[in-house]
């Protein structure tokens, strides 16, 4: 276990509330201390959730640790159900409350309650929040699921049924992605039989087995309870993420392979225009640009794909904090000829990132945070997010619509770049000068005189480097996506150099030197 500033993860019972907060008639009972009811904010306050999530905690405190905190997490779990009165019952510890070794499980089969209760035994100090719902889905299905419930082989003419596995709450757009989704499986002739676990009850988790097949779209979450299903309905499985167009059309054909179904029509038809704007003459200057791409493992290597393949970038560097994913990342990264980082310590990712000076970032809210200080455009493409990435809109990440809504997010960042570039490029031009008003103010706009800012020093062990005010305003004169790491190259050069003041000619020998 480390103590860090940030996490990419957090704790296991996190998943499992996840898994609970996302199923209807589901009631969770944590033994936790007081201060873990802090997971409640990322439903109601990150994800703006409308309800708070369906979790009871006994919240012992210091002094009830030399009383008997086993009763108090089965007095607990007996008003959970007499108050919500769920179909079933998920019981567990958080990380805290695991050190004090009460055993939910047995106390609640003690309780005799008249509802399925699923007892969870998350190891808070090696594994975190995906593997935690991951573990938590598929004990729910495992439990739940009637083994006597299986389709019955189709007629000739009779429309398939698959069940949807992977979505769940506080996950990065699953809600979009699975109205895409659902509708591109409608277009292809194919019913739903059961989504989850968002959404679904306890009843329907029973009749999973009356499906064909299971398209798994979030593996971090899914994989492992539709690896059981395969084994004990005999149910196959997609392997393929439908994020960006190529993988999209990848998908619909091995769906429809698994359904017996023609995909002419739905290929034929696919509403797909970042194809074409990724060729349009306005995105031809972005060809190549070098990108780094983080985040879970699902998402990164789907992003890299897009990346290479689609969008015409090179791909200088990626990674995932998802270990349990960490071959399937390290063989994306081989077909682009990079390492792997495998980390969940952010300061690796933020070594990586400066050392690799990529010109796009794509990754989660930590990585927006680091390309900011770094100076890098950024696009959030993964998990862990913040509340600004859960919009109002439709904003799908999945199927044709999910790539022009990618094409959209990753470009932007560079064309406001591109924007800052031409404007300091007119910047002596009569409306684009720095004392100008904006033009879409009118004439009669008057802005406030600038003030002069002091060079910024950079402190060294060996020398105190200070650019110069003739340097800083021929620095000011390079693109904006490329000035910062300019900035950077010049004063380790001034640095290694034992210069205390970068001039004009120093400028000009560190580019001159970095270009060889």
């Amino acid at each position: 276990m480390q103590l860090t500033l940030w996490t990419y993860e957090g704790p296991p019972h996190v998943g499992a509330m996840r898994i609970a907060a996302a199923m209807k008639g589901v009631h969770y009972v944590l033994h936790a201390p007081q201060g873990d009811t802090y997971a409640d904010l990322l439903f109601t306050m990150i994800e703006r959730d409308a309800r708070r999530p369906p979790v009871t905690y006994t919240t012992f405190q210091a002094r009830d640790l030399g009383g008997d905190t086993a009763q108090l997490f089965k007095d607990a779990a007996r008003e959970a159900f007499e108050r919500f009165h769920p179909q079933a019952m998920i019981v567990g510890s958080s990380c805290t409350a695991e050190l004090i070794q009460d055993d939910p499980g047995g106390l609640c089969k003690a309780l005799d309650l008249p509802v399925p209760v699923v007892a969870l035994e998350l190891p808070s100090y090696q594994r975190k929040e995906n593997w935690g719902a991951a573990e938590t889905f598929y004990q729910m299905v495992r439990q739940l699921a009637d083994p006597d419930v299986k389709r019955a082989p189709r007629d000739p003419g009779q429309r398939a049924r698959c069940n949807i596995l992977g979505p769940a709450s506080l996950g990065f757009r699953h809600r979009d992605d699975l109205r895409e989704i659902s509708h591109l499986l409608g277009d292809m002739g194919i019913d739903i039989n059961v989504t989850a676990p968002l959404g679904a009850s306890p009843a329907d988790l029973a009749r999973l087995g009356d499906a064909d097949f299971n398209v798994v779209l979030y593996p971090e979450i899914a994989s492992v309870a539709a690896g059981w299903l395969t084994r004990t309905f005999g149910q196959p499985a997609t392997r393929t993420v439908p994020i960006g167009s190529g993988a999209t059309r990848d998908f619909i054909m091995e769906v429809a392979a698994l359904a017996g179904v023609d995909p002419t029509s739905v290929l034929a038809n696919a509403d797909a225009r970042a194809p074409w704007y990724a060729k349009s003459v306005d995105s031809t200057y972005l060809t190549s640009k070098r990108v780094f791409v983080f985040g879970d493992a699902t998402h990164v290597v789907a992003a890299a794909r897009i990346a290479a393949t689609e969008m015409g970038f090179t791909v200088v560097g990626l990674g995932t904090y998802s270990r349990e994913f960490a071959r399937e990342v390290r063989e994306a990264a081989k077909r682009y000829g990079v390492e792997a980082l495998i980390s969940d310590d952010y300061l690796d990712v933020e070594a990586r990132i400066a050392e690799l000076q990529p010109e796009l970032v794509l990754g989660s809210q930590m990585e927006r945070h680091i390309a900011k200080r770094l100076g890098i455009p950024c696009a959030v493409i993964s998990a862990p997010v913040h509340v600004q990435d859960f919009p109002a809109r439709y904003s799908p990440q999945m199927g044709f619509e999910g790539a022009n809504v990618l094409f959209d997010t990753w470009v932007h960042p560079l064309m406001m770049g591109l924007e800052e570039h031409l404007i300091g490029m007119f910047r002596g031009d009569a409306e684009f000068h720095e004392d100008a008003a904006p033009s879409h103010l009118g004439g009669g706009h008057t802005p406030a005189p600038a003030v002069p800012q002091p060079a910024m020093p950079t402190t060294s062990p060996a020398v105190l480097t200070t650019w110069g005010v003739e340097a800083e305003k021929e620095l000011r004169k390079i693109p904006f996506f490329v000035r910062g790491k300019a900035r950077r190259n010049t004063e380790l050069y001034a640095r290694d150099k034992g210069l205390p003041v970068i001039t004009l000619e120093t400028l000009y020998d560190a580019k001159a030197h970095f270009s060889r």
